[in-house]
């Protein structure tokens, strides 16, 4: 499944950007919109914005956003590092 959304040419306009860079700002928005709201993992929020764990990581941290970090998170990655 694929969407296509429709933004009207006047809000392109509005948009102080360089009109390459338009797309891939307003993904890395949406990216960090559904993030923030729990509506996307951390895995699937940095696909959309086409960055790396590192990289979405470090956008995240620019922005404020704290990554969502649960307890049973912690204790896999607990567990991971008492295996190796």
């Amino acid at each position: 499944m694929s969407l296509q959304l429709s933004i009207p040419d006047t809000i392109l306009q509005a948009i102080r950007l360089p009109e390459q860079r338009i797309e891939q700002e307003l993904l890395y928005e949406l990216a960090v919109a559904l993030y923030t709201q729990d509506l996307l993992s951390l895995g699937k929020a940095r696909e959309l914005a086409q960055m790396d764990k590192y990289e979405f990581g470090q956008f995240l941290a620019q922005r404020g956003v704290l990554r969502h970090y649960s307890t049973e998170e912690l204790e896999d990655d607990l567990a991971y590092a008492h295996r190796q």
